[in-house]
């Protein structure tokens, strides 16, 4: 469970099946084992090795996970975000995120407004039910507040730290990205179908 707060931008040194990122911060506590969201899904780290002045931490990635991500795109010296798991002691300062990405979908706009920016993102009709207005979602695992819904489409707003601190500062019209709906939206819905 994450809470999409994003800790770090990782570099990603080989892509594919055994993507290896570079880590300063993440990867000190993350050893073979350890659970950490990259983009928003969820992966286990299998190898930790020192590299200069980070760690590389590897991951088998499946090759359904690559499909249903945009991680299979991932090439080298692109950004990641990066993110621990949360703990008990953890203040849960984003949403609830389970690392388990829903579906893919695509930036339409990115527009700077003073200093934030706003981004316009056409969901995948299956999940766009999910955005509602002032709900959550997490973009390539940024936890975000939905401003606006108009059909497939929803718009987040960006603050400075958001874009200085994620992969989302730099993100252009036609990008894809990782997007996982409200966990408590998706219960509702599986609880008012069982209903019926």
């Amino acid at each position: 469970m994450f809470t999409g707060i994003v800790e770090e931008r990782g570099i990603v040194h080989r892509g594919g099946p055994g993507l290896e990122v570079a880590s300063r911060t993440v990867a000190a506590d993350s050893g073979p084992g350890a659970s950490v969201a990259v983009n928003g899904a969820c992966l286990t780290v299998v190898d930790r090795t020192p590299e200069a002045d980070a760690l590389v931490l590897r991951f088998d990635v499946s090759s359904e996970t690559l499909s249903r991500t945009t991680l299979g795109s991932l090439r080298e010296g692109a950004q990641v975000n990066l993110e621990r798991p949360v703990t008990l002691l953890t203040r849960l300062g984003g949403h609830l995120v389970q690392g388990h990405v829903d579906g893919v979908g695509r930036a339409v706009s990115f527009e700077r407004t003073g200093t934030g920016a706003t981004v316009v993102i056409d969901a995948p009709q299956r999940l766009a039910r999910y955005m509602v207005e002032k709900g959550s979602v997490a973009v390539d695992g940024v936890s975000l507040t939905v401003a606006t819904v108009r059909g497939q489409r929803f718009e987040v707003a960006l603050v400075p730290f958001t874009l200085e601190a994620t992969t989302l500062g730099g993100i252009c019209p036609r990008d894809r990205v990782n997007l996982e709906a409200d966990l408590m939206a998706k219960y509702v819905e599986s609880l008012m179908r069982r209903a019926e």
